[in-house]
């Protein structure tokens, strides 16, 4: 903990590269991948390809970026820091494109927290959820 805490502290890059990692470690669960890979299937070639060769693209590309998470976490004191594998991943998660991830409700991210009220997104970890409050 010590060698981790010596090599981490106050570098940018190895918070960065940790902080990436984790969130493609957190693919298998969101399975955003598999989601788009579907979505673009369908829409570029038919509901057919979409359901088939999407599903199995996207249980790849999901197990792809979950890999990539893993190692980017167990190697994040380590260089480089840049985001790697840029080919065939993005750098960051990519969503459906009928879905933009918000805000979530909760009490850390109200900008406006004097005034005793604010908004966000009510169930964010629910794929495509559309409800949120005072939404502009």
């Amino acid at each position: 903990m010590a060698m981790v805490a010596l090599l981490g502290v106050g570098c940018a890059g190895p918070e960065h590269k940790l902080g990436r990692g984790l969130a493609n470690m957190t693919e298998i669960v969101r399975l955003n991948e598999l989601h788009r890979s579907v979505e673009q299937g369908g829409l570029f070639y038919g509901t057919d390809v979409g359901m088939t060769t999407g599903t199995v693209q996207g249980l790849d590309r999901t197990a792809a970026r979950t890999g990539l998470g893993i190692f980017e976490v167990l190697t994040f004191p380590l260089p480089p820091y840049h985001p790697i594998w840029t080919s065939y991943l993005a750098p960051k998660p990519e969503y459906m494109d009928g879905y933009s991830p918000r805000k979530w409700d909760e009490p850390v991210f109200y900008t406006d927290h004097s005034l005793g009220f604010s908004g966000g997104d009510i169930a964010p970890w629910v794929p495509g959820s559309q409800f949120t409050v005072f939404d502009n």
